[in-house]
């Protein structure tokens, strides 16, 4: 699929107004926890895209019950016995998050459990959850390339205490902490340096909170989950996505104009938030009315310095708002986007500086400097958010090609049905 985008002038105090599609760690999280909850669960409003569908396929595949429907998910919860059998594959296909999450609840299965995925999950690091899971009793073998997937999943998770470097991935401590409440021992999450994507960690805890089980914390230094204390059935609502609301905060912000976003709740502590922060440092104006965030560009955009650490789903947006800024702008924190579906900061970099402005990449920081931009043909390397982000910035500056569009079906099925319906495409 080829998506061409034409340019879109500014037109006045014009609204564009949209609802955010629900939020896809949120789901994830929710889909696992629901699943070893004791007791029925129905999940509201969640995110049907390929990621959230593969972590629900898995969990079939590991004898949960789950029915998907239109616009719920019913989940009858195993209590954290998943059922016996003999040894299954799972295939996490370009999905990080499900591969990452389940390699830790594979541990609670009685039989050996296989994790694989596409060509480039298996260039996607795996080490430091793999070494960590083995000090709480597992026996998980590297199949092929060591640190790397495809995995076999085998022993138990005894518990105690470990050490796990999350400065590649917070995910690593997500996986371990969502299993943990079945351990046959609380389990001690020491952090000997700053988790990457921290507020992920957030999201996690908070998923487990509202499921019932205990999470004690000392900041990002040291979790603590209780054994025994495990998730309870509930009915549970997805929130909103700031990650894929920042594509019309950034229409507003590179063309002008006003932006209204619904569904998004003003207090989450999802990281991507700290997006509109960002932009209203760079000049434009921030509202909230309810469930909703309102931003408006109104004057020109200044380039700014800024810690996106936390906020790594945000940042290839960012940059392509800097493109158009009217002064530098220098993104720290962004190491551990060379680990994502593509090694984002080279794709961005790389089609930034064809479309015209310069761009400066260290070990963890990038530079956009502005200059006259002009359109050109996009290969996102199967990675959505690269899509996504400049199918924005294509709007102000025309001439730009999106091809293999599909790919944003990953994370926003509905992205380019939303541009079509905002007469943007």
């Amino acid at each position: 699929m080829i998506v061409s985008i034409p340019r879109r002038a500014r037109r006045g105090g014009e609204d564009l107004h949209v609802r955010a599609p629900p939020s896809k760690s949120y789901t994830h999280r929710a889909l696992i926890a629901a699943a070893l909850a004791a007791g029925a669960s129905r999940i509201v409003q969640p995110l049907r895209a390929i990621d959230t569908e593969l972590t629900a396929r898995a969990l079939r595949e590991l004898g949960v019950p789950i029915d998907w429907g239109a616009d719920e998910i019913c989940i009858a919860g195993c209590d954290g016995d998943l059922p016996a059998g003999g040894e299954v594959v799972l295939d996490c296909g370009n999905s990080g998050t499900s591969l990452r999450l389940l390699t830790s609840v594979a541990l609670l299965a009685p039989r050996p459990v296989v994790l694989t995925g596409s060509s480039r999950m298996l260039e996607r690091p795996l080490g430091p959850l793999v070494e960590a899971l083995n000090a709480l009793g597992g026996e998980v073998e590297f199949l092929d390339r060591a640190g790397f997937p495809p995995v076999r999943v085998r022993g138990r998770l005894s518990g105690g205490r470990t050490v796990v470097d999350g400065s590649m991935s917070s995910q690593f401590i997500s996986s371990i902490m969502m299993a943990a409440p079945y351990a046959a021992e609380d389990v001690d999450l020491v952090l000997p340096a700053a988790p990457s994507s921290r507020s992920y960690l957030d999201v996690t805890v908070d998923v487990m909170h509202r499921f019932g089980a205990t999470v004690e914390r000392a900041g990002y230094e040291r979790f603590r989950v209780r054994s025994g204390n495990g998730y309870l059935g509930r009915e549970y609502r997805i929130e909103g996505d700031y990650s894929s609301a920042s594509y019309f905060f950034a229409i507003a912000a590179i063309s002008g104009g006003r932006v209204v976003v619904e569904n998004l709740e003003p207090e989450s502590p999802q990281g991507d938030r700290e997006f509109l922060a960002a932009l209203e440092r760079m000049g434009c104006r921030v509202t909230a009315e309810g469930d909703a965030v309102v931003l408006e560009r109104t004057g020109a955009l200044s380039g700014v310095a800024i810690d996106m650490s936390s906020s790594p789903d945000t940042v290839q947006t960012l940059c392509t708002v800097a493109a158009v800024a009217d002064s530098p702008t220098t993104i720290t924190g962004i190491s551990h986007l060379r680990y994502k579906e593509s090694d984002r900061v080279r794709v961005t970099a790389e089609t930034l500086r064809r479309m015209g402005a310069g761009v400066m990449v260290g070990d963890d920081a990038v530079t956009i400097v502005p200059a006259p931009l002009h359109g050109v043909t996009v290969d996102p390397v199967g990675d959505h958010r690269t899509a996504m982000s400049f199918a924005v910035l294509g709007l102000a500056v025309g001439g730009v090609t999106i091809r293999d569009a599909e790919c944003v079906n990953k994370s926003f099925p509905g992205f380019w049905d939303v541009l079509k319906g905002a007469g943007l495409l």
